[in-house]
């Protein structure tokens, strides 16, 4: 007995050693030990500035979009922090640091207001490492394959499935300029995000020096695969094609656009199909503008809007043909919040050009997976997206919405021929290539060129993944807010 009692002592001491507040897990109260100590103030801004940089610089400069890795290593890591509450501040003031400058134009189109609106992007970072810290207490080492589907359901849900919804600045797009990522693993933004956050998470299980050299080894990695410039392979011919050419005008007088229409024609006269953007005018197709598309026998899509009796509207994409008569609409599905975008498409269909399926998305629809994700499941061949981005917005605005198409097209094998009011026009191959674009400011300016259809789009394999990942972080916060309910009923 007299040597059992300091063998339990010495005992208790390592148990409080290695003791792990970050975790809340004590050995000495009969809980597991996770194995790592509680994070320092110092290593939490290092790593929260770390992030911030990472985030800015992959969206400032293509070639170092591989850094996003390092954004999301350094928000696994921040769910050592001691409590939910600090992982939950710091995550929000990581947001609020990128996001914020990122969509400094906010100011601009909403003015005070933007301040909060800076905060819902942040509010959902900061939900996500609070989590991220309560998962690893939880779960223990099974955390670094289950954190990850919680951050992609959070990705998700904030950008596709509440009314606030807004997708960009998520990390897939940070390679719009790299499409190879996306046709090599068939996957979309969501997906290339979760596998990204599932290459960084176990590297928590790793002393720090190997830590190092494997975040080292994979961003090399990334690096060399994101910075190919590659091109469009000889077996991706396109089987149909239609001459497109489209004008940027920006709430264009009606009576001018047959004049200008008429120059776009005399540029290219072999177009077929002429695109104009959102909203060119402020109600039905003029019929001055019906007469040009009878007489010059070409099909047209402009912006305008189907006027109801009770005064609202639907934003609506209206196809003329060479009769001079509407043979399509197609209405927006998700109108802006806080504009007065009328009402929400009540469903979505193709137009059965004589090329083929054709996909409409009006403007920030081509922004959404749940709205392409239906065009392609439907068949489409390729998309036509005429979109309103006001000059005064700036460009930093027209470059973020720029990074949208290219997305699309390589997630989906369709090609996107985006008409803008006042720049960035694209016209994007199905690999996701820019084939043509008309800058900004451009006001008149012209894109035309070949757009050659798929024969048939692609899911990606995220189209189910994401939705996943939204159950997995649902369940997860039920089964966190329920422990913490009966471990509090429990000591009543």
């Amino acid at each position: 007995m007299p040597r059992v009692l300091p063998a339990m002592a010495e005992l208790n001491h390592e148990r409080r050693r290695h003791y792990s507040p970050a975790m809340g897990t004590n050995p000495a109260e009969g809980k597991p030990v996770i194995g790592l100590p509680a994070m320092s103030w110092k290593r939490a801004l290092l790593l929260a500035v770390a992030a911030v940089a990472a985030f800015h610089l992959a969206y400032a400069f293509a070639p170092l979009s591989f850094f996003m890795v390092i954004y999301l290593y350094c928000l696994f890591q921040l769910a050592f922090l001691p409590t939910p509450r600090q992982a939950f501040y710091f995550g929000l003031s990581i947001g609020c640091a990128v996001y914020a400058p990122r969509l400094e134009f906010f100011w601009t189109v909403f003015g005070w207001p933007a301040i909060a609106l800076w905060t819902v992007p942040a509010f959902w970072l900061g939900l996500f490492v609070a989590l991220a810290r309560l998962c690893r207490l939880k779960f223990g080492k099974l955390a670094v394959l289950w954190v990850p589907f919680v951050w992609t359901g959070i990705e998700y849900f904030r950008s596709e499935l509440y009314y606030l919804r807004f997708s960009w600045l998520n990390v897939g797009y940070v390679f719009s300029d790299s499409p190879q990522i996306f046709r090599t693993t068939h996957l979309g933004v969501y997906g290339v995000a979760l596998v990204l956050m599932l290459m960084v998470a176990p590297l928590a299980l790793l002393p720090n020096i190997r830590a190092g050299l494997a975040l080292g080894v994979y961003l090399t990695a990334l690096g060399c695969f994101s910075n190919i410039r590659s091109q469009p392979s000889i077996q991706e011919k396109a089987s149909s094609a239609v001459p497109v050419a489209g004008l940027q005008m920006e709430f264009p007088v009606p009576l001018e656009v047959p004049r200008a229409l008429d120059t776009l024609l005399a540029r290219h006269p072999e177009a077929e199909l002429i695109v104009l953007s959102e909203y060119s005018f402020d109600g039905p197709v003029p019929d001055r503008v019906k007469a040009w598309c009878r007489q010059r026998k070409k099909y047209l899509i402009a912006g305008g809007k189907e006027l109801l009796p009770d005064k609202t509207f639907y934003n609506t994409a209206f196809v003329v043909g060479p009769t001079g008569e509407i043979v399509f609409a197609q209405a927006k599905s998700v109108p802006i919040q806080f504009f007065n975008e009328g009402r929400p498409a009540k469903e979505q269909t193709l137009w059965e050009s004589p090329w083929g399926k054709l996909g409409i998305c009006i403007c920030y629809d081509l922004s959404y997976r749940r709205v392409t994700d239906e065009l392609v499941r439907q068949g489409a061949r390729a998309v036509i997206a005429p979109t309103m981005d006001v000059a005064e917005w700036g460009g930093p605005e027209h470059r973020l919405h720029a990074r949208v198409a290219p997305v699309r097209a390589a997630e989906y094998g369709v090609p996107i021929f985006r008409v803008c009011s006042s720049g960035i026009s694209q016209l994007i191959d199905r690999s996701g290539h820019g084939v043509a674009s008309a800058p900004f400011p451009g006001e008149q300016a012209r894109i035309a060129g070949s757009l050659e259809l798929a024969d048939k789009g692609r899911l990606p394999l995220d189209h189910w993944l994401a939705p996943l990942s939204v159950f997995v972080t649902g369940a997860t916060i039920l089964w966190l807010s329920a422990k913490t309910l009966l471990g509090k009923f429990s000591k009543v």
